[in-house]
């Protein structure tokens, strides 16, 4: 292999590593039950369409993380100094001409899916400028909201891409206003962890403001949540046991254990539930979940 051939797969290898370190933390919490509803909720499966689900969700997603993290330095620094721009792999200023180069990729990418894909997309920007550009991030109720609609965004994307065009039904319909609610009403269960890095960046989340009634809401709300939702989708009684108490638990932890150790477990926790969540759109699709 030549020199100038070894440069740049070395180079082009690098790029790949810095892309997959801006969105490594969101596999498990974004991506992977993101691309469960979408699986879970669509009327029609290809594995070609998944795919290209896959590929639309993962740069958005990718777009988010580098406006994102290219505003949180300080606080990277303190909890993942591993990210590419506190480890400086990549600058703050290259970070933000990334960042407005894949506005421009993602559009075109959706470009390719028809207009309803493309006004996904839009939305999807405006909302991550307004979240991190104009420090929506910084109070919690504009925060749940961008962080609801972003969510719906992000799913309605690939269900758009493997429906291959076809009109959402009730079901989709119903999916998403639940996925929506649920993240409005419980997405601070990840600002846990990060009290000591959103108080260093003068953000107010609802652990900082109400430490004590934060940790009571999560207990009440998550086996409350688990009930309705097994009620609104008819799980069978077993189903409905199984999801309703690994709600309980989830929320019983979070009352219980308060250390940032045990809240990075409670938040996994959190995404195990919130998975559930996006699973239970089968008993409709598939009647599974019915025992």
């Amino acid at each position: 292999m030549s020199h100038f051939a070894a440069t740049t797969l070395h180079r082009a290898l690098r790029h790949f590593e810095t892309a997959w370190l801006f969105t490594r933390s969101d596999f498990k919490t974004t991506i992977f039950p993101v691309m469960i509803f979408a699986i879970v909720v669509s009327p029609r499966h290809n594995m070609l369409a998944l795919f290209y689900a896959l590929c639309w969700l993962w740069f958005h997603v990718f777009q988010f993380n580098v406006s994102n993290q290219s505003y949180s330095v300080h606080e990277d620094l303190l909890n993942k100094p591993w990210r590419p721009v506190p480890s400086g792999r990549i600058s703050v200023k290259d970070s933000r001409a990334l960042c407005w180069a894949l506005v421009v990729f993602c559009l075109g990418l959706s470009s390719l899916f028809g207009l309803n894909v493309v006004i996904t997309s839009g939305v999807w920007t405006v909302l991550v400028v307004v979240y991190n550009d104009l420090l929506l991030d910084h109070n919690p109720i504009s925060k749940n909201l961008c962080n609801a609609g972003g969510y719906v965004a992000l799913e309605l994307g690939p269900l758009l891409i493997m429906s291959r065009g076809s009109s959402l039904d009730g079901t989709s319909i119903k999916a998403l206003s639940c996925s929506a609610l649920v993240i409005l009403l419980t997405i601070h269960a990840q600002d846990f962890a990060d009290v000591n890095g959103d108080r260093k960046l003068g953000r107010r989340t609802l652990p900082i403001i109400a430490p004590e009634g934060s940790r009571i809401y999560m207990l009440c709300a998550l086996p409350l949540f688990s009930f309705a939702l097994a009620s609104v989708w008819s799980l069978g009684p077993l189903s409905s046991l199984i999801f309703v108490s690994m709600g309980s638990w989830v929320g019983i932890r979070y009352y219980l254990f308060r250390d940032e150790i045990r809240d990075q477990s409670n938040y996994r926790l959190y995404n195990v539930w919130l998975m559930g969540v996006h699973i239970l759109p089968a008993t409709v699709r598939f009647h599974a979940l019915a025992w």
